[in-house]
């Protein structure tokens, strides 16, 4: 459980006090599966999570019975533990996936604002110290690609295409795609491994990923997170409660639902992006029309009343 909460805290820049909902829905889970015998999550069934559901629904595993909503996310907790513990290797398949949380209504991503990423983006600033050339880096590559922080921080100079202007990311599973990059990017990118990285390798080992920390070794996932919270700081997206949803994953994101309103169609967003169903990448589609509705509501003279 404790590699998962850090998985959601690093990948997905969850706050504390949702990470500490989801240790208390997950704690539950495991007691109520310890109730069944059950202490291998290799042993869980799709019947011990159907049924784990059900006890949320009527607290007939002794704790309190919850509204759809809450008992919506508890499940969302218990799916993502199972998911996250497959694509990791941990266990042969996936026991919650047949298992659909109560439906509540859903929550649209939030994303930047086209002028609020290029305020994030130049934060980094132009100094040509090594760091500042590699987070200057990071942040265009994450956001010229949609890729998950994980993937970005595995790229190795392999996976780069200058030829083609794309390169090449393995997400969950390790299933490959590939996905362009545009010229700020590569231009980022460029000025990163001639003047940037060389600086960083020699303190290290020989590291082949591209990314690489002040003591020439792999960029963490944690490290990667604090130089965009740090861009997001001193570029003043807001307060701090504000900063903690600019994660990866907003930038992420921003990526799909700009790509969309720009006219991009859903399945090609779909293979950027690395979903294996279409169904996941709609949800990008209903920001769009949200803004569709708020031009025509300001722009057309019959809009309103």
């Amino acid at each position: 459980m404790r590699g998962y909460l850090a998985h959601l805290r690093v990948e997905r820049g969850l706050s504390p006090n949702t990470l500490a909902a989801y240790e208390r829905d997950l704690s539950r889970y495991l007691a109520f599966l310890a109730t069944r015998g059950i202490i291998d999550p290799a042993g869980v069934g799709e019947g011990d999570v159907a049924a784990f559901l059900e006890a949320l629904r009527t607290g007939a595993d002794g704790g309190r019975a919850l509204a759809p909503a809450s008992a919506s996310r508890t499940v969302t907790a218990v799916r993502g533990w199972h998911r996250f513990l497959h694509d990791e290797g941990t266990t042969a398949f996936d026991p919650s996936a047949a298992v659909r949380p109560p439906q509540v209504g859903r929550r649209l991503p939030k994303a930047l604002t086209i002028e609020e990423v290029s305020r994030l983006l130049e934060s980094v600033g132009h100094e040509d110290t090594p760091e500042a050339l590699r987070d200057r880096a990071l942040l265009e590559v994450l956001y010229a690609t949609g890729a998950r922080i994980s993937e970005a921080v595995s790229l190795i100079v392999d996976d780069l295409d200058p030829q083609a202007g794309c390169l090449r990311l393995f997400g969950k599973g390790r299933k490959e795609r590939i996905v362009p990059v545009g010229q700020h990017a590569w231009r980022a990118l460029e000025a990163y491994l001639v003047r940037g990285r060389p600086a960083l390798a020699s303190k290290g080992q020989g590291a082949a990923e591209i990314f690489l920390n002040t003591r020439g070794r792999p960029l963490s996932r944690q490290s990667a997170w604090t130089v965009l919270q740090r861009s997001a700081a001193r570029a003043g997206l807001g307060d701090p409660s504000e900063q903690r949803r600019v994660s990866p994953h907003t930038l992420r994101h921003s990526f799909a639902t700009h790509l969309l309103a720009g006219g991009a169609d859903v399945r090609v967003v779909q293979e950027m992006l690395g979903h294996a169903s279409v169904t996941t990448t709609q949800i990008y589609t209903r920001v769009t029309v949200d803004h569709l509705r708020e031009v025509y509501a300001t722009s057309h003279p019959r809009a309103r009343g």
